[in-house]
């Protein structure tokens, strides 16, 4: 991810730290609150997690049964709780030491190829990484104080694979996973870099081939 090599690194400059911690920040706060949000409304009953209850049973869960909440009509989001013991859409259930020391040290990679792997005009960069730190950030709250990530976006209620078919495991949604402000927030930072990954390519594939051509358009020096 790095830019020119004369540039200052990002580690240095304070807009690019306040931009860093300003997204974070943001971000955070919107997953946090809307995790509390949907605990306290969308059962219509307040929620209760019990840490410890959640961490000596993994069969606990003080989720009432509830038909949620439509937040888009048409089938398209509702609102329903779920305590998920996993990563990002339920992957790796029952995992929750690994995902915890995972998730430190993708949060140190983070902020070590921002400061030192990027410099002070890599802003795309600096917002894709900000984004994938909040969320990373978001999941681990959950993770260190309640015990499991809290979840409550249902995209597609009720919509069936086509044909009969079903995902590994049995589920027959066409998107039976439930998720949080937070993943949004990882997944969009991924998206956000990639598009920085490419549009430097891009450059540092004109800027090579415009070396090239002054190269090849600088007439040789006269011989003596």
């Amino acid at each position: 991810m790095t830019s020119s090599s004369s540039e200052p690194r990002a580690w240095s400059s304070l807009a690019c730290w306040v931009v860093l911690l300003s997204i974070i920040t943001v971000g955070l706060f919107a997953d946090l609150t809307s995790k509390s949000w949907a605990f306290e409304n969308v059962a219509g009953t307040p929620v209760t997690v019990s840490r410890h209850a959640l961490l000596d049973n993994s069969g606990y869960n003080p989720i009432p049964p509830h038909e949620g909440v439509v937040a888009i009509p048409g089938r398209l989001l509702n609102f329903h709780l779920v305590l998920n013991s996993g990563a990002v859409f339920g992957i790796g259930s029952d995992q929750r030491v690994f995902f915890i020391c995972f998730t430190l040290i993708a949060v140190s990679v983070a902020l070590y190829i921002f400061g030192w792997q990027t410099d002070r005009r890599s802003r795309l960069a600096h917002v894709g990484i900000a984004l994938v730190l909040a969320g990373a950030l978001g999941n681990l709250w959950d993770r260190l104080l309640i015990g499991r990530v809290r979840d409550f976006l249902h995209m597609f209620p009720g919509r069936e694979l086509p044909f009969g078919l079903n995902w590994p495991g049995g589920g027959t949604e066409i998107f039976p996973w439930v998720f949080n402000v937070a993943d949004v927030l990882l997944l969009t930072g991924m998206a956000v870099l990639l598009i920085h990954l490419h549009l430097s390519d891009r450059r540092i594939q004109r800027e090579a081939l415009a070396a090239k051509q002054q190269s090849s358009s600088t007439p040789p020096p006269p011989a003596e």
